[in-house]
């Protein structure tokens, strides 16, 4: 039997209070409930868990990222860094696909973790301004 579905992601943080501010008031997810130290969020089908990590560990970052697709990018920027969000690389063109142009952007949660944002827009694509 192949495995082909993500039904959730952990994400270990080291606050969950804080974390949960991010993910649901800045980044807008919405959270589906909270048990304890563990918040659950809905994105778009795939539930996406905050913990904290195992056996009282330190929380380790730069091992992967969380992509989110996004309708306009340059918005979607400008928006979390109204909110104080630091961005970690200004949206740009990551690679012209043969049917799209993939653009991206990063930042970071409170804990490190990178979180892309990523807008696939039509060929020859050129930001406004």
């Amino acid at each position: 039997m192949p495995l082909n579905q993500i039904g959730q992601i952990a994400l270990a943080v080291s606050n969950a209070d804080r974390s949960e501010a991010f993910y649901e008031t800045t980044l807008g997810l919405r959270k589906l409930y909270r048990y304890g130290d563990l918040v659950f969020f809905d994105c778009a089908g795939i539930r996406l868990m905050l913990s904290p990590p195992e056996h009282g560990e330190a929380v380790a970052v730069a091992q992967g990222a969380i992509y989110f697709r996004v309708a306009d990018l340059l918005r979607a920027a400008a928006d979390l860094a109204g909110k104080g969000v630091a961005i970690e690389s200004a949206p740009h063109l990551v690679a012209p696909m043969p049917d799209h142009d993939l653009w991206m952007a990063f930042i970071r949660d409170p804990d490190g973790h990178l979180i892309g944002l990523m807008m696939e827009a039509p060929r020859g694509y050129a930001p406004p301004g």
